[in-house]
């Protein structure tokens, strides 16, 4: 989001050179710069000891289980205590490690996405009302309905990285 007001005075913000940032929204009467925000989320695959992948389907997304736990980060939470927080909230799911693996542009919803790979014991998945269908899969039979890859999809490049680690061609 780029400011036009103020967020605390409410004055008509004007520009200054802020170093290298280049022009940025400034409050004269408060005297700060007003940097462009956006929201961040986590997106976390999950896989089991023999190395399924947690594959959700939301039908409001699609419907296919096309996707992998996400959720945005709230202020005062760190990317990793959001991937906890909604692996657990989501499928019901304790990680008992969580891996970065990059940071993700979303341009579509201007969303930054912090993947990571998670790893847990099988268990039966017990959904929120967020989640329509989840289900552990194979990985190979993943690619069957996962969003296709595309500039700024997490779910896929997480996927990428995963099938890399386990020596396997998508």
């Amino acid at each position: 989001m780029r400011y036009r007001y103020c967020p605390m005075c409410g004055s008509e913000l004007g520009e200054q050179l802020a170093g290298d940032e280049g022009m940025v929204p400034y409050c004269e009467k408060c005297k700060k710069l007003w940097f462009d925000t956006f929201s961040c989320c986590s997106i976390v695959l999950v896989a089991d000891e023999f190395d399924e992948i947690a594959l959700l389907r939301q039908d409001y997304m699609s419907d296919k289980y096309s996707t992998f736990v996400s959720g945005y980060i709230k202020p005062g939470e760190t990317a990793e205590e959001t991937a906890y927080r909604e692996v657990r909230e989501e499928i019901g799911v304790e990680l008992l490690s969580l891996e970065s693996c990059g940071t993700f542009w979303f341009e579509k919803l201007g969303l930054l996405m912090h993947g990571f790979i998670g790893r847990a014991k099988k268990c039966e998945l017990i959904l929120s009302s967020e989640v329509d269908d989840a289900q552990w899969t194979k990985p190979e039979d993943v690619i069957k309905t996962i969003f296709p890859d595309s500039p700024g999809n997490a779910a896929f490049a997480l996927y990428r990285i995963y099938m890399e680690r386990l020596g396997k061609k998508i």
